[in-house]
């Protein structure tokens, strides 16, 4: 993946916290990462981030071991 036509986002909301998740839009996939570790990132659908959310949203989402 050529990164140097990725443009990072963040929510504002993470500025206080530390906690920054990072949200872009590359080829018609949705692309996350977390901002201290940003070598390793997610790759997935608008679909997939929607069922996501909509799981966290309802609770059914858990911590990871």
């Amino acid at each position: 993946m050529d990164s140097t036509d990725i443009v990072w986002r963040k929510s504002s909301f993470s500025a206080d916290t530390g906690n920054c998740i990072e949200l872009a839009v590359h080829r018609n996939e949705i692309l996350l990462r977390e901002s201290d570790d940003p070598g390793a990132v997610l790759h997935t659908s608008v679909d997939g981030l929607r069922a996501l959310l909509e799981a966290a949203r309802a609770g059914q989402v858990g911590t990871l071991p």
